[in-house]
């Protein structure tokens, strides 16, 4: 199995055979690998090298451990393209999934200053408040904190929020979508989502904020959200 004279080092052959065994689902997702000294033995190499082939299975996303209970098999991450403009129910259903969201919120507010200034309206204007966790195949995905001006629409109510967005702009109100601003960093959970995202308070996330703007450069959405770090990567083409 192993290639003990060959110029790869062991851990990264180790690696690669985990890697292959989770493809040909020997080693299933959401199912425990075996132990460290199980593998050590099955390899017969020290623990310490085993230990490095998980460690570093882990940090890429491919494993991860629950203390006191052992080294398990992760979901997939859901490669996110940083171009074009899509909401969460079509990419979800781009990728065979089942998209569907769960309302905590609905309700007129007026936002703090600087959502009003980048949604370019007037100190003291409505805009509606609405806190969703986002799901796919009825697993929590992401949790969006909306801000949308009342004045654009008037009559929009929870149980239209409860799809897409942009589809309910597009088809109900007729309206043509433009372009966004986006912006992404990393963060630790909070205590309030790590509940709602069902992982643990030390978790990673990622934190994105967008703005959104019809054809006509006015914009009608003001979107912040935080997407499951274990279950997301974002990627990009960059071209000289």
């Amino acid at each position: 199995m192993l290639e003990k004279n060959s110029h790869i080092p062991i851990y990264i052959q180790i690696e690669e055979i985990i890697k292959q065994r989770i493809y040909l689902e020997e080693y299933r997702i959401g199912e425990t690998i075996p132990s460290e000294r199980e593998l050590s033995a099955q390899f017969d190499v020290s623990r310490m090298t085993v230990r490095q082939s998980i460690t570093n299975l882990v940090n890429s996303g491919l494993l991860y451990r629950e203390k006191g209970r052992g080294t398990y098999v992760a979901n997939p991450k859901l490669e996110q393209p940083l171009k074009g403009l899509t909401s969460f129910t079509e990419d979800m259903r781009a990728r065979g999934m089942e998209p569907s969201s769960k309302v905590l919120r609905f309700e007129k507010i007026i936002p703090p200053v600087d959502i009003a200034r980048d949604l370019m309206i007037e100190s003291g204007e409505e805009v509606f408040f609405v806190v969703r966790i986002r799901n796919a195949d009825a697993q929590p995905m992401a949790i969006e904190r909306t801000y949308i001006p009342v004045k654009i629409y008037p009559e929009l109510d929870e149980k239209q929020i409860m799809g897409s967005l942009y589809a309910l702009i597009e088809a109900k109100f007729h309206q043509k979508i433009g372009n966004a601003v986006q912006q992404m960093e990393a963060a630790i959970v909070s205590k309030e989502d790590s509940k709602f995202l069902q992982i643990n308070q030390t978790a990673p996330v990622l934190i994105i904020k967008r703005t959104s703007y019809l054809s006509d450069g006015k914009p009608f959405e003001l979107v912040r959200s935080t997407y499951r770090a274990d279950r997301y990567k974002f990627i990009s083409e960059i071209k000289r």
